[in-house]
């Protein structure tokens, strides 16, 4: 099952594109977002960087994770995909 299919996905085109596929527990996205206000919020949120498509975000290492989304299992370094099916 393609991820399209699963998750909601948000793409708003700015000099980068905005970039978040979010599932029933949590959101991967792009840059943009940060993890310092997803921690304010008690959102699960993993961020990956450098992508300019969902299929970029499937796999693109996270590279910051909120408190929220470590307490389901998502690490630095697991591919946007893992963290996603972590979110699901």
């Amino acid at each position: 099952m393609a991820a399209e299919d699963t998750f909601d996905q948000l793409r708003i085109d700015l000099k980068l594109p905005l970039l978040i596929q979010r599932g029933s527990r949590g959101f991967l996205a792009c840059g943009y977002i940060n993890v310092e206000t997803a921690n304010k919020t008690s959102e699960a949120c993993a961020i990956v960087r450098g992508v300019n498509d969902f299929d970029d975000m499937l796999k693109a290492a996270v590279v910051a994770v909120s408190e929220e989304a470590q307490k389901l299992g998502v690490q630095v370094g697991m591919t946007g995909s893992e963290a996603l099916e972590l979110f699901r």
